[in-house]
């Protein structure tokens, strides 16, 4: 399942193969993950390798009648998972953070392969991110009592059906299926469509763990699946992380939700900042995962008096970003993970053309078949424009200026969405002066993009309500006993 560059005489370079090229299997079809077991395939789609457009392997698609196999086969098991002493249900939650710590790195080859994740991002971020969330949350199972102190007497909610998008797919996983074992509920859980791979792997190590049956069911499934979920009538909570649109559906099936949607976040630069540091970071907080980030630093917000030299660094910045296959080491960006969202960065930038802005791309070259978009860096965008107001999802950066803070803050609150917003000065009293007039739910100083298990992530406003990581993330997953 190696895969490297094909095309070298087109970048002038040999590369060897990087250690994490080697091979993965995969089967040839996955059923479900149910009550500890797969099911035989039922009806069947396809799982595509977006750097070359193969067929990778072929997932079951959950209709009505398994995904209530999955909710009964979790109810029958939750009130004995949560009869356990937290300690105990703590102690499964690290052998699953130590075993997933040992096969890392086919964890990280598995997420490059099927959703197109460079294999550096999977390998250092993702991976070792989501073996940090079993941990944290390995050590909260017993001391419930004090993480949520209004709580008189906490108590799980129940099963939990969760629903997790394609761009942090192991990542999303974690997120969901720690806090909700810790707290002592049982979990369904629906991968992305595009991204079901590693969450087939993980059942490798459910098992390896000795989980009890039933407690983490896996199934597989479409958008339709994931209706299914919501509708059942054995689900206590949803717990979602994906785009606005499906988030306000879900909120109109149910109010028993926390939705982690998308975002449109601003990255306030004044001239007053650390420029070189600035610029690496603004990279970094747009190009990251190939813009597949929700809380990407998408709307770049440049005081006037320094738009010139900014433009000018980030221009020469993204020239030395390789365009490349997942399991290359020398990429930095990978191919953009489906057909469909190809096409709608496609479409947004475009529009941006037709409204008046300027677009800048890479000198990248880009390798042949799979999906591909250039590093892209649109100038003079005004706040009316689609790209200035929509969800792009794609490594896109939208530049606009400002003179004072006041019209920084009035620029980056001009959105529907309140995820995450950067501020980059050196003066601390300007930071936090700017930082408590953002309304986002999480904002990073002379940073971005910089993540913690024992740090709450969730947003305001069209980026919806809860919060994921830290204290905060178990609260959503406990009731209050009598």
């Amino acid at each position: 399942m190696s895969q490297t560059r094909d095309n070298n005489s087109e970048f002038g370079f040999d590369y060897p193969p990087s250690l994490e090229s080697l091979p993965v299997s995969f089967k040839e079809s996955y059923g479900l993950f149910i009550n500890n077991s797969f099911s035989a395939p039922g009806e069947l789609f396809e799982s595509l390798d977006p750097s070359s457009g193969r067929v990778i392997s072929k997932l079951t698609k959950a209709n009505k009648s398994d995904v209530g196999r999955a909710f009964k086969a979790a109810r029958a098991a939750q009130p004995a998972w949560a009869a356990l002493p937290g300690g105990v249900r703590g102690q499964y939650l690290f052998k699953i953070a130590r075993l997933l710590g040992e096969r890392m790195r086919e964890g990280a080859v598995i997420e490059a392969i099927d959703g197109g994740k460079v294999i550096s991002e999977a390998r250092d971020i993702d991976l070792p991110l989501a073996v940090q969330h079993f941990f944290y949350y390995a050590g909260w199972a017993d001391k419930l009592d004090f993480a949520c102190p209004d709580i008189k007497k906490p108590v799980p909610l129940g099963v939990v059906g969760a629903i997790i998008p394609w761009n942090f797919p192991m990542l999303m996983l974690a997120w969901k299926i720690a806090p909700a074992l810790a707290c002592g509920n049982t979990i369904v859980l629906k991968p992305a469509e595009t991204t079901s791979l590693g969450a087939m792997w993980f059942c490798e190590i459910i098992l390896a763990a000795g989980l009890p049956k039933g407690v983490v069911n896996i199934i597989t499934g479409d958008g339709q699946t994931g209706e299914e979920m919501v509708k059942n009538n054995q689900v206590d909570k949803i717990a979602f992380t994906g785009s606005t649109s499906v988030g306000k559906k879900i909120a109109s099936l149910t109010n028993k939700a926390t939705l982690e949607l998308g975002g449109k976040s601003a990255n306030i630069v004044f001239a007053d900042c650390a420029i070189d540091q600035a610029v690496e970071s603004i990279i970094e907080g747009i190009f990251f995962n190939r813009g597949h980030v929700c809380c990407a630093g998408s709307r770049l917000l440049v005081e006037e008096s320094i738009e010139e030299v900014i433009i000018s660094k980030l221009k020469r910045r993204m020239d030395t970003l390789i365009v490349g296959p997942a399991l290359d080491k020398n990429s930095d960006i990978g191919p953009i993970n489906s057909l469909s969202q190809l096409n709608t960065i496609k479409d947004l930038v475009k529009s941006a053309e037709m409204e008046g802005a300027s677009v800048y791309q890479s000198a990248s070259a880009l390798p042949r078949g799979g999906l591909w978009f250039k590093p892209t860096l649109l100038i003079d965008v005004t706040p009316a424009m689609r790209v200035a107001r929509e969800e792009i999802f794609g490594p896109v950066l939208s530049v606009m200026t400002f003179r004072t803070p006041d019209e920084a803050i009035s620029l980056a609150n001009s959105s529907p969405y309140g995820l995450a917003a950067g501020v980059w000065t050196n003066k601390g009293s300007k930071a936090l002066e700017v930082t408590a007039r953002l309304k986002a739910g999480v904002v990073w100083q002379n940073s971005y993009n910089l993540f913690d298990a024992a740090s709450p992530f969730g947003g305001i406003k069209e980026s919806g309500y809860g919060r994921e990581g830290g204290i905060q993330g178990l609260r959503d997953y406990l009731g209050e006993g009598v």
